[in-house]
């Protein structure tokens, strides 16, 4: 069976970029003037999420190092809901995977999966928070602003998810993910993080925009009372800076690994084209991807394989990686079980690549349209399939850096990594 010939491109993308990381947190935080605020000696919880936020510990530091200029006490609170399989070794071992350690950053990580409940909101909702940032003089959100991969609105994922999800610990998310059936996501975020504003110390937020190469192109210090004006606007640069794959009509999409690392499902839905319904694309999607095949996990994920359930296709090897009840902590708390189940599993690539060709009606394998990525993430050099090269050819941000070549496999019959 003929495999079609693959040719390497490369995307050129905006590349806003931050250049001096330590030196933009110093001069942002310092706008807030938080020296009025704090106090010698007085405590100050950061948040650290489990998302793989470019530069994260470079960036923890310098707030750490900030918080210190005041003559404050800073500590680290991991802040990622059911991340880590719900267990505070797990959550410290996910930021400390980061580089996000006591001796890096010179700040203590107090990592626990205990709550308070500081509020309910008019909805009935059970505030949580997590209970060492609690008992903190003030509270630091940091995190980075994105789309969401499930919801949309003015506010997606942020400051706020992390006030929702990330100090709602476990018990939060659980509660706010079910919420979401009766309640708008947005009723539910501005309800929660009202409450953990006037109620829980937030001394300040550090927002962070990430470019399409992954890197960091904004940091910017937030006042409490400005986190939804501020985080509105900061979604729509987000967006607009957020990377694409050169095609919006693809037969398979092969992804070489996912992770929560990569996104909060594994693979970023708004990159994909699935974010309003499973396994297709909607007329909201700008993607549609006919078949995914997964190719593995990353390391970082700890055996987190969340989303492969929103694939068709994967390998035996991929789900030996999977660590089953960290992966169904996380979906079950999300309410989204479907992330969890397992696709058609093959033994190899070559197998998995023709069984999902084969499920697309009359194309031929060797006419295909397909395109391997590394991950949602990087998406700057990629592989698509010969048939595509008029359209790659009429795209001037798109560079060929190598000419149609036949789709290699190794003796086991499995491709290589992009």
């Amino acid at each position: 069976m003929p495999y079609p010939r693959m040719l390497r491109i490369r995307q050129h993308f905006p590349a806003e970029q931050v250049e001096d990381i330590p030196a933009e947190v110093e001069r942002q935080l310092s706008r807030l003037a938080l020296g009025e605020k704090v106090r010698a000696g007085e405590t100050v919880a950061i948040t650290v999420g489990s998302r793989g936020i470019a530069n994260i510990a470079v960036i923890t530091k310098a707030i750490v190092d900030h918080v210190k200029s005041l003559g404050g006490t800073p500590f680290l609170v991991p802040a990622m809901g059911s991340h880590g399989g719900g267990t505070a070794e797990g959550q410290r071992g996910l930021i400390e995977g980061y580089g996000v350690t006591e001796e890096f950053t010179g700040a203590e990580i107090r990592a626990s999966m205990e709550t308070v409940v500081v509020e309910t909101t008019p909805q009935g909702i059970p505030v949580h928070f997590d209970k060492r940032a609690w008992e903190a003089d003030h509270v630091i959100v940091s995190g980075r602003v994105k789309p969401h991969t499930g919801f949309v609105g003015e506010i997606e994922s942020g400051l706020h998810k992390m006030m929702l999800i990330g100090l709602g610990k476990h018990a939060g998310a659980k509660i706010y993910h079910r919420a979401i059936n009766d309640f708008s996501f947005l009723e539910i975020i501005q309800a929660v993080a009202n409450a953990v504003i006037e109620r829980c110390n937030i001394l300040a937020g550090v927002a962070i925009v990430e470019n399409a190469y992954d890197d960091t192109a904004l940091i910017e210090a937030v006042a409490p009372a400005q986190f939804f004006d501020r985080e509105v606007e900061l979604l729509k640069l987000a967006k607009q800076w957020l990377p694409r794959l050169p095609l919006n009509e693809i037969d398979l999409l092969i992804v070489d690994r996912i992770g929560k690392d990569i996104s909060g499902t594994g693979l970023d839905t708004n990159i994909v084209g699935r974010k309003y319904a499973m396994h297709r694309a909607t007329d909201r999607d700008e993607v549609n991807c006919k078949r995914i095949f997964v190719r593995g996990l990353t390391e970082k994920t700890k055996g987190n394989g969340t989303g492969i359930g929103l694939t068709e296709f994967t390998v035996q090897r991929a789900v030996d990686q999977i660590d089953r009840h960290v992966m169904q902590t996380n979906c079950i708390t999300g309410g989204h079980p479907e992330g969890a189940m397992i696709p058609c599993v093959y033994d190899t690539d070559r197998e998995a690549i023709a069984a999902a060709v084969s499920t697309l009606g009359l194309t031929e394998l060797e006419d295909s349209r397909i395109v391997q990525i590394t991950d949602t993430l990087d998406l700057a050099e990629l592989l698509v399939s010969e048939s595509c090269l008029p359209e790659i050819e009429a795209q001037p941000d798109i560079e060929i850096i190598a000419p149609p070549g036949e789709m290699v496999f190794d003796d086991t019959g499995n491709l290589t990594d992009v």
